[in-house]
């Protein structure tokens, strides 16, 4: 007799995906466990008798945090600095409070909105009309489903749509790609019809899931960067989880001013 005993918490791998992803499970119902990437922005579900404790440190992330780091080096004793502002929407509070905690690590000023994806499209722009930010990060959980359509086909990813239209709306209100920066997207997300939509920075080019800390890396040096230079576009997206594969985007300005004297 075999006794499942799991709880909600717990923190757990599936056997049948080579424990390839570590996950918090958010609930139980009957012997279905749902789940949450602990670093990974995915959602799943499970049969409890497929899951397995995961009781040891997750050392690929906690290298990846340290790597990540915002290190800028400035000089403060003649120049001052003004970062560009942020507006990051995210459907997940926990991750939300993840890249928020990133954004004041690095002395950046953020605001961020909890919002579901198919709901984000409706406000956004009173949003940005409020917040008047440089950059906006748009994001959350997405996936791409096999069954229900090829790559190139909008209709079948989760929240793609939403996030296209969002992005969209987000673009009638700024056309300029240096003057609003636009970061969209979540695992799996429809990158091509992303960019297209006028996003700057877009998940996923190869379709991968993404950390949960990625579109917060790329605003935060997007908000970092010199708005007098274009960025270092390939340097930029290597500071993320998967590089190119996870994220692309388009060369852009940075948004940070320069001022003299301190």
């Amino acid at each position: 007799m075999i006794i499942l005993n799991f709880e909600i918490g717990d923190i757990v791998t599936r056997n049948s995906y080579d424990n390839d992803t570590i996950f918090i499970i958010t609930d139980i119902i009957n012997n279905t466990a749902y789940l949450k990437g602990t670093s990974i922005r995915l959602c799943a579900d499970s049969d409890l008798s497929d899951l397995k404790k995961f009781d040891s440190v997750d050392k690929e992330d906690l290298e990846f945090l340290e790597r990540i780091k915002p290190n800028v080096e400035l000089n403060r004793d003649d120049y001052f600095y003004i970062p560009g502002k942020i507006l990051h929407i995210d459907s997940d509070e926990d991750y939300l409070k993840r890249c928020l905690d990133y954004y004041k690590e690095a002395n950046i000023w953020a605001m961020g909105i909890k919002e579901d994806e198919e709901n984000i499209h409706l406000y956004i722009r009173d949003w940005l009309e409020e917040y008047n930010p440089n950059i906006v990060v748009i994001t959350g959980h997405d996936a791409y489903y096999k069954k229900k359509g090829e790559k190139d086909n909008l209709n079948a990813y989760k929240n793609s749509n939403n996030f296209v239209l969002s992005v969209k709306e987000a673009r009638k209100f700024e056309k300029s790609h240096d003057k609003l920066i636009i970061i969209a997207g979540a695992c799996q997300s429809d990158y091509e019809e992303l960019i297209k939509a006028g996003a700057n920075f877009a998940s996923s080019p190869k379709r991968i899931n993404i950390h949960a800390l990625d579109p917060a890396i790329i605003a935060t040096k997007m908000s970092l960067s010199d708005a007098s230079f274009d960025i270092d576009l390939k340097s930029i997206l290597e500071n993320t989880k998967h590089g190119k594969n996870g994220i692309g985007g388009v060369k852009t300005k940075g948004t940070m001013y320069v001022g003299y004297p301190r």
